[in-house]
């Protein structure tokens, strides 16, 4: 039924200075005469945008926007300048059983809002129905929410990039750091505390010192777009760290800029392209920070509800809830879908963006039948000029039906990989019957991703993710220790994979902090060795722990924040993984742009990959099939076809052991042709030994629970 009710008239002055202005584009835009303003509504009956002192507080003017053009609300202001703060009231019906939730005294946030003013603060008046009543959202709220709300502030977008332009890393180069901007300088020496956790912290001149040096190629931060605090956790003295909560698609979180203006995030960008690294941002745009049916009116919902979001159908009061949040965007909708493409394109085009990972991605291709690749804004993302030049991350689950779809994106996109994090961790833990999996994840899981043209870069490979343990955690924990999250320890995953070698958390038994090292490095090496894009998760490279916490995501403490206090042990370990990432990058063979197959080549001789046995003959069938194997080689043949084109290639040719048995296994270096001896480069049980030299046939000593890399000599030729 229709509740559409009268909005209570605000001691505002109105305004007759506003002209028609364009429908185009969306969002406020400052031409440097004046501002134009244009609002997308489909069910709207009226929009008043609503002008406030600098501060956001104040309601200064109340102009109805003259014009409604193929479902866009405009207007413009010839006396407007950058940095006016605005909001809006839409008008229309409150008839929620029809999908309906318009109430005009809600002030509303511009979905293209390049910057907000003020931070959400939690009052009933939020709400468009009136909290506690017997009807419950199909009562309507009169109490004006503007004092609550964060406002809209229009920007001026000039900035000098000077020589800056897109870096286009190549894929088979790239190795992404997943870190939180603020959490990553909250506790760095180097950053004046004024500036922690901000963008200007992060374009510290000794932490981008410390990226360059590590040898990483990209950061990739988590949310960085505008989102609301939950006000469970605030009521909790916690927040919602990570930013899974979205409520602007265009402006970075306030409290990331440390001058409040703007231009700080595009100099971070700057300062992280001139140290050689790429910006890859973790983007959410399957759900909004509006919740369910009982959740505010802060945006969208109060913009046009029925376009914006998906409904049930047949009971349009009640969203689909795909994303386990309270709602979904309805990406299948043009406007919707333009406004999510829109905000791509800013952050590469303004913002100088390298790419971007997408939360629940899975949402982002869903039909009312399922997920289809050909979803609009799937096919959108492959064919847009700008869109198909940038990375593009894929997390490929959601909490829907059919929601897991690891493989199932089109070409064009990578994905994180799951089926790696979790075999490599069930390998190292010494679980039987996984030499066959971790074959393929060594391989860049061609079992899942050697398909329709598509390389091995789709395959993002990761051990741990900010989701879940640290990589000190997975082999100091067998279960997940939340209590600081006050949920009683129900948040979070039970399946870590993870084994505490003995004692649950901090030990001080040296066999076993040497054996948890050990297995840290293996984990390390296991990532940085394999074929396929690494991620490496900040802090991992010197064993950052979370104390058994593996749901971070209200922890602004110093149980989320990066602990830049190093002991020795730490040290050596993020000088190994230093070492690590120089071999990655030293040695194409371990980033080939060919899925490595294991078939002969009849024309060449040779075969790109050849599984080995601890006799270093090839495996037999018999021997994959055997559930009590851990140990296997997997010698990378350089001489393999590296492209299209037939003809041999000239990489160095490679051997990878490794052993996840708990004892020593003795294994037989290979005779290879054209080869004299072998080089070692990596024993993970000694990684400080110097290299060595072995002659073919040396019966080598494979501790348990290690890993090991050779690089073999050729004849008359200097090694790479």
């Amino acid at each position: 039924m229709d509740r559409h009710r009268k909005t209570r008239t605000a001691q505002v002055k109105t305004s007759s200075r506003v002209r028609e202005g364009l429908p185009f584009p969306l969002g406020a835009t400052w031409d440097g005469l004046g501002v134009n303003f244009a609002l997308f509504s489909a069910h709207a009956t009226k929009v008043e945008l609503c002008l406030f002192d600098k501060a956001g507080r104040t309601e200064l003017e109340r102009i109805e926007l003259p014009e409604y053009t193929d479902e866009i609300w405009h207007g413009y202001l010839p006396d407007a300048h950058p940095g006016l703060v605005y909001g809006y009231r839409v008008h229309g019906p409150y008839a929620p059983d029809a999908g309906h939730r318009f109430n005009p005294n809600k002030l509303l946030i511009d979905p293209y809002a390049k910057q907000l003013v003020g931070e959400l603060r939690w009052s009933e008046s939020l709400f468009g129905y009136t909290v506690g009543h017997p009807d419950a959202d199909f009562s309507f709220d009169e109490r004006d929410s503007a004092p609550y709300v964060p406002k809209s502030k229009v920007i001026d977008p000039a900035f000098t990039w000077g020589r800056d332009r897109p870096m286009q890393i190549p894929w088979d180069y790239t190795i992404l750091y997943e870190t939180h901007l603020r959490g990553f300088t909250m506790r760095h020496p180097a950053v004046p505390p004024a500036l922690r956790g901000t963008c200007a912290g992060l374009m510290n001149a000794e932490v981008l010192d410390y990226l360059l040096q590590l040898g990483v190629s990209a950061i990739e931060l988590l949310p960085v777009h505008a989102f609301v605090q939950d006000q469970h956790l605030l009521e909790k003295g916690m927040t919602n760290y990570w930013g899974y909560n979205t409520i602007g698609f265009f402006a970075p979180h306030p409290r990331y800029l440390a001058s409040g203006k703007v231009q700080e995030f595009k100099e971070m960008v700057a300062h992280l392209h001139h140290a050689g690294l790429e910006v890859i941002l973790d983007v959410v745009y399957n759900h909004t920070a509006e919740g369910n049916e009982l959740g505010p009116t802060l945006s969208m919902r109060g913009i046009d509800n029925a376009t914006y979001y998906r409904l049930i159908p047949g009971d349009r009061r009640y969203y689909i809830n795909d994303s386990g949040t309270g709602n979904t965007l309805d990406l299948s909708h043009p406007c919707v879908l333009q406004m999510v493409t829109d905000s791509l394109r800013y952050w590469a085009t303004e913002m100088h963006v390298d790419g971007f990972r997408f939360d629940l991605a899975t949402i982002l291709g869903r039909r009312p039948e399922g997920f289809d690749e050909r979803h609009s804004f799937l096919v959108a993302c492959r064919q847009d000029p700008v869109l198909r030049q940038t990375k593009l991350i894929a997390e490929p689950w959601d909490c829907g039906p059919g929601g897991y779809r690891v493989g199932g994106f089109p070409p064009g996109w990578a994905e994180w990989n799951d089926r790696f994090r979790d075999t490599v961790r069930a390998f190292w833990k010494g679980d039987e019957n996984q030499l066959a999996d971790i074959a393929r994840r060594l391989t860049a899981s061609g079992d899942l991703y050697n398909q329709r043209g598509r390389r091995p870069f789709a395959s993002v490979n990761f051990v741990t993710a900010h989701d879940g343990f640290t990589l000190n955690d997975l082999v100091s924990y067998n279960d997940k220790h939340n209590e600081a999250n006050d949920e009683n320890n129900q948040d979070g995953t039970d399946n870590n994979l993870s084994w505490n070698h003995g004692v649950e958390g901090p030990a001080d038994d040296p066999q076993i902090r040497e054996l948890r090292i050990r297995q840290m490095r293996n984990f390390l090496a296991t990532l940085l060795l394999s074929q396929g894009t690494p991620m490496l998760v900040a802090g991992d490279e010197f064993a950052r722990t979370q104390h058994g916490n593996n749901n971070a995501y209200c922890q602004d403490s110093e149980i989320g924040w990066v602990d830049w206090r190093l002991d020795e042990d730490a040290r050596a370990l993020q000088e190994f993984v230093r070492h690590l990432i120089r071999l990655r990058l030293r040695f194409p063979m371990l980033r080939r742009g060919r899925f490595l197959v294991g078939a002969f080549n009849e024309e060449l001789g040779i075969k790109d990959v050849t599984w080995l046995n601890p006799s270093g003959t090839e495996m037999t069938i018999e021997q994959w099939e055997e559930e009590h194997n851990r140990c296997l080689g997997m010698l990378l043949d350089g001489r393999a076809q590296p492209t299209g084109i037939r003809r041999a290639g000239s990489d160095a040719t490679l051997l990878l052991v490794v052993n996840a048995h708990y004892d020593l296994v003795n294994f037989h270096l290979p005779e290879v042709a054209q080869g004299r001896r072998w080089r070692r480069l990596i024993d993970t049980h000694k990684p400080t030994a110097a290299e060595e030299r072995f002659a073919f046939g040396t019966e080598y000593g494979v501790t348990g629970r290690s890993l090991l890399l050779f690089e073999l000599l050729r004849n008359n030729k200097r090694s790479t």
